[in-house]
């Protein structure tokens, strides 16, 4: 199942408060970045973030999830009606992020 441009559209609206935020759509999903750094994606209308210390700490409950079979589990993002929650989340996130790769 491809994820819905209005779910996507739902997410970026709750992350406005963060500059840099860009997106880009791959095989009827979306990967997310903050400054040119993969923090998560939107999979299956579910808005899954790499599990940095900083994620795992602010969201010590939330469910390990695969995007898709055969990938590395991911954290779902909880409180995603909580704009403040997650633009903080992002902003703890940032830092742990791994640079983009050169190509």
């Amino acid at each position: 199942m491809a994820s819905s441009e209005s779910y996507l559209d739902f997410i970026l609206d709750q992350l406005s408060g963060t500059e840099g935020i860009t997106c880009r759509k791959m095989m009827g999903e979306y990967i997310l970045y903050v400054h040119g750094r993969i923090f998560g994606g939107i999979y299956d209308d579910r808005f899954l973030l790499k599990p940095t210390p900083a994620a795992r700490r602010m969201m010590p409950l939330a469910a390990e999830e695969s995007p898709y079979p055969g990938a590395g589990a991911m954290l779902l993002a909880d409180r995603v009606d909580d704009r403040d929650f997650l633009c903080a989340l992002l902003a703890a996130m940032e830092p742990e992020l791994p640079a983009p790769k050169k190509r």
